[in-house]
């Protein structure tokens, strides 16, 4: 950042400062979203449709953003969410990001393809409060595996992505020719066992005749791994439908994350802030619920917990941020959103965490509350 230049003040500063650290691949790597990118504007189209109400002259005194979430008591409602490669952005890769999140208590999903053993991890000052994120492998007991060293390593939880069985179509990755520098390496998942394909028949599918698909996880293999893991808190990311919703509270699944993969995978589908009122309607409050994708502003924090969430994950602003500034950069953008939580929480006259509810949006906005008449 040039001497000049002026601070970052909010999410989208550092957007723009990272645009103008990265090189224009490595900007589309992280930027992309699958086709069209429909979705992953929809995101954060969806927060700008709906409208905060403004209460006046509520008691205010001793507000807070505390909360506890499957047990951790935690100082706010935010969560970094497993996102691929910090390498890529800084060179003190996912070590700078959990420093940052030990020094504002922010719990942090480390990907399953970090480039910094969780081992590793787990031993800097704070230390951070993390979590692990899983993706179903080729061979089921190397998923278990993976879990176990996470768990050896101190994980908290465990955090199952399901919603990526392939990789989605990002036409502005492939555009701009990203390639992954032979430095950067998913460190927890060598020496497993990858998918191969089958030699594909004339005429056949790349994908669908490839076998590719055959080790494809499902409702079966989440009551396995459940069953395998008595009492490590076990999460979903990447439910968007309520009937999946019930799927998992079936096979006693500790926490839902409402995600869409910030839009990389499936086109058109829907902005994980409209897919929320409908989860939490069925999930009735039996599980937590987490949401991510789109948000850039402490009203969106706001807004989310609003419709049913209890908490949310960030994801490309935290690499926004880390290759803007590193760990301190990270660290300022957490506790920025924070401040801005808190502001929009006094403005709308909630107290506490358990102050904000459907109330706190206008009706109109509100698939989960009406107006009342008076």
């Amino acid at each position: 950042m040039p001497a000049s230049a002026l601070p970052p003040n909010c999410a989208q500063d550092y957007a723009v400062l990272a645009q103008q650290q990265l090189d224009p691949a490595t900007w589309a790597w992280l930027e992309s979203g699958g086709a069209d990118e429909i979705t992953a504007r929809a995101n954060q189209a969806a927060y700008a449709r709906r409208h905060l109400r403004s209460r006046v002259l509520r008691p205010l005194a001793g507000a807070h953003t505390r909360l506890n979430l499957a047990g951790l008591a935690l100082h706010h409602p935010i969560l970094i969410a497993p996102t691929a490669w910090h390498g890529l952005v800084h060179p003190e890769a996912e070590s700078a990001t959990a420093l940052a999140a030990a020094a504002t208590h922010t719990p942090y999903i480390v990907s399953a393809q970090s480039g910094t053993p969780i081992e590793t991890l787990a031993t800097l000052p704070g230390p951070p409060c993390l979590w692990f994120q899983l993706y179903a492998q080729t061979r089921r007991e190397d998923t278990l595996a993976l879990a176990l060293r996470a768990l050896a390593a101190g994980a908290r939880a465990l955090v199952l992505t399901v919603d990526a069985p392939v990789n989605g179509v990002r036409n502005a990755e492939q555009r701009s020719g990203f390639r992954l520098p032979d430095s950067i390496r998913s460190v927890h998942l060598q020496g497993l066992s990858p998918a191969t394909a089958r030699p594909v028949p004339p005429g056949g599918s790349p994908l669908f005749d490839s076998g590719l698909l055959d080790a494809a996880p499902t409702w079966d293999d989440i009551a396995s791994l459940r069953a395998q893991l008595p009492g490590t808190p076990l999460w979903l990311k990447g439910i968007l439908d309520p009937d999946d919703a019930l799927m998992a509270l079936d096979r006693q699944i500790d926490g839902i994350i409402v995600s869409n993969h910030g839009g990389r995978c499936l086109d058109t589908l829907p902005a994980t802030l409209d897919a929320l009122p409908g989860i939490a309607s069925v999930v009735q409050g039996r599980v937590p619920i987490l949401l991510d994708g789109g948000i850039r502003r402490g009203t969106d924090i706001l807004k989310a917990l609003a419709l049913g969430a209890q908490a949310v994950l960030l994801g490309r602003s935290i690499l926004h941020a880390l290759a803007a500034g590193g760990a301190p950069a990270v660290a300022h953008l957490i506790q920025t959103l924070r401040g801005e939580l808190e502001v929009a929480m006094a403005l709308t006259g909630c107290r506490t965490l358990a102050d904000i509810s459907p109330d706190s949006l206008l009706s109109t906005d509100c698939p989960m509350r009406s107006a009342q008449p008076r």
